[in-house]
């Protein structure tokens, strides 16, 4: 087994201080890129579409799992015309900092074995502030649709007759993807990828996954929340039959400076975990994970010739 820590930096910086007319045209891309959406009429405005007695509308952004530059141009946008900002525990300070600075932040929880507020409660309070004509942005770590109760917010408001748009984002199994090189669909070793939570509401070993087809050695599984859980999940998959040599990966804090990365196979995953769990942790069991010393190579290779130019 091993281990790896941190991150490649950013290795091309500037190689000058723009001029003013570069700065200037540099600042008109950067309004384009994330000002507001063109109006209809052609027009543009810097004002939340919100103000009002009447005008509340919610907006559910995925943070992704960190780095501020995987965030998409809709989700700076949201938080730069937001009123107020409902964020999880999880999302970074480089993702908050993007955010209009007028806009009031209010963090809201939600994190495993830790006080956190109620669902109920959020949706309450993104009710309130809508109604009192807020535009509210509810960010949520990773993709909210994933394993993010979106779904019971959007219900919640919908019923209340407030608008909600969802903008996506990066979704932590697909960002360990990326930041390792590794296809979880390569071609010939995985014919399926499942996404599952590692933890049901109380806690436990979800009872009702379907354990047959997650321990299909053609298939690669990623596995969020499973921190507490992980040697148990190895267990109940060896004894459906998936092999105790299959690769398996442990990641924490992915595209995170704090990132660190365990690698070993899902026998080894009944021991004692081998990262600290207190934090944003992700599994990644299936054949495909053995490819990622490969593309660490690679992308290292990549980042020095570029550092050389």
């Amino acid at each position: 087994m091993s281990e790896t820590s941190g991150r490649v930096p950013t290795l091309v910086p500037s190689a000058r201080a723009p001029d003013g007319a570069e700065t200037a045209r540099l600042g008109k891309l950067a309004r384009r890129a994330f000002g507001a959406a063109p109006r209809a009429d052609g027009a543009r405005t810097g004002e939340p579409a919100c103000r009002g007695g009447h005008g509340g509308r919610v907006t559910l952004v995925g943070a992704g799992p960190g780095d501020p530059g995987l965030l998409t141009l809709n989700a700076v946008r949201a938080l730069q015309a937001a009123d107020v900002i409902l964020f999880d525990d999880l999302v970074s300070d480089g993702v908050l900092d993007l955010a209009r600075r007028e806009a009031k932040r209010m963090m809201v929880g939600k994190r495993g074995d830790r006080p956190s507020c109620a669902q109920a409660d959020i949706n309450a309070l993104m009710l309130t502030l809508a109604r009192a004509g807020r535009h509210v942005v509810r960010l949520k770590s990773g993709d909210p649709m994933i394993f993010g109760r979106a779904g019971e917010e959007i219900e919640e408001l919908r019923a209340a007759g407030i608008p909600v748009a969802v903008v996506p984002g990066i979704t932590t199994g697909l960002a360990l993807a990326a930041e390792l090189g590794v296809s979880l669909s390569r071609r010939g070793e995985a014919q399926a990828v499942h996404f599952v939570t590692g933890r049901d509401r109380h806690g436990d070993v979800p009872s009702d996954l379907d354990w047959a087809r997650l321990a299909d050695p053609r298939s690669t599984t990623i596995i969020y929340m499973g921190g507490k859980t992980a040697s148990r999940i190895a267990e109940r998959l060896i004894a459906e039959g998936l092999p105790a040599d299959t690769p398996t990966l442990v990641a924490r804090d992915v595209s995170r400076p704090s990132q660190r990365i365990w690698r070993g196979t899902l026998d080894e995953l009944r021991g004692p975990f081998p990262l600290p769990s207190d934090g944003p942790v992700i599994i990644g069991i299936g054949t495909v994970m053995r490819q990622e010393s490969a593309g660490a190579e690679l992308e290292r290779e990549q980042v020095s010739v570029r550092k050389a130019r």
